[in-house]
């Protein structure tokens, strides 16, 4: 008799493969029925801990393109960006569903009718099937919210939100400009103001003074809001940046790959099984990688995840605790 696929006995509900976690592949096909592809692009704006707002440098681990190194440049026109992208993305699969993704800053930092001109014309491109607008929690203002929440009833928005570290120490230490309870009041608005939006929180893992304790707790307080999708990190250090200068006179330990692996299977053990992983990792731009060198080889990594969460006979929410 054939021995079930690891698929086939998968205890996780929500794929339909051997991944044990609800990937955001997975999510993709039950919200659009196909494959969709991230176009990301640079609106040209800036973020408040580098205007002076709340701070200078922006976090010491942004790059000098506000972490959208992926995306055309800001000079470059938005319908220009997103056909270009989209162009280079056709030599890899089909790209005839596309989700622009305002990625680089702060993209809600700017005066509405700025916003309402940038967000509006994006969804007129061919292709369009939602969009993704990267922001902080602290840079929601209310006329912004009433804008997102008519956006959101006329296509799929989800709202991405850096925390990065529930720890107002470690928040200080990276220059991120805010509080833990400024997070979570601004979450709690776009929650409230915008219950249709799709609402999305990074974290990062390896930050400055961290261990894993540290980032696991930033995880139970993420699962305790219960976001529709979170995207977790790991930290690259990369030229250019504050973190960078840290690395390279010996001030900064980047994380070990096995440490992440473990940290990433625990953190997932902890998150609610209906929350969409929409990120294990992240991708550093590779001219610009100073460490650590093991993160260049991104699909290996996922792939020990899984072989890690088999083994151990683990899934995403075995270990999620539900407040009552």
């Amino acid at each position: 008799m054939k021995s079930p696929t690891q698929a086939e006995c998968n205890p996780f509900p929500f794929t339909d493969s051997n991944k044990r976690y609800y990937t955001y592949e997975y999510w993709l096909r039950q919200t659009f029925g196909r494959k969709c592809a991230k176009i990301p692009l640079d609106g040209g704006f800036t973020c408040p801990n580098r205007d002076g707002r709340c701070g200078y440098g922006g976090c010491i681990y942004c790059s000098p393109r506000g972490s959208g190194d992926f995306a055309q440049p800001a000079a470059v026109p938005l319908r220009e960006q997103y056909d270009r992208t989209r162009v280079a993305l056709s030599a890899k699969w089909p790209v005839d569903a596309c989700i622009p993704y305002f990625q680089a800053y702060t993209n809600t930092y700017a005066p509405l009718p700025i916003l309402r001109e940038k967000f509006e014309q994006v969804l007129t491109f061919p292709g369009v099937v939602g969009m993704n607008i990267a922001t902080r929690a602290d840079c929601l203002p209310p006329e912004v919210l009433v804008y997102l929440s008519d956006l959101s009833c006329r296509t799929v928005l989800t709202v991405e939100l850096g925390l990065q570290t529930a720890h107002d120490g470690t928040a200080a230490r990276i220059n991120r400009g805010h509080t833990m309870a400024d997070f979570v009041e601004g979450y709690t608005r776009l929650r409230e103001a915008c219950p249709r939006a799709v609402t999305c929180i990074h974290l990062i893992f390896g930050l400055p003074g961290e261990d894993e304790g540290m980032m696991l707790d930033s995880v139970r307080a993420v699962a305790a809001l219960h976001p529709h999708q979170v995207k977790l990190h790991l930290l690259h250090v990369l030229r250019g940046t504050a973190l960078g200068e840290m690395y390279l006179r010996g001030a900064y330990v980047p994380m070990e790959r096995a440490d992440y692996i473990r940290t990433v299977v625990r953190a997932l053990e902890l998150l609610p099984p209906d929350t969409v992983v929409a990120r294990l990792t992240g991708d550093g731009m590779a001219e610009e990688l100073l460490a650590p060198d093991w993160s260049r080889r991104k699909v290996t990594v996922i792939n020990d995840i899984d072989k890690a969460l088999y083994a151990g006979d683990t899934w995403q929410g075995k270990n999620y605790k539900q407040k009552v």
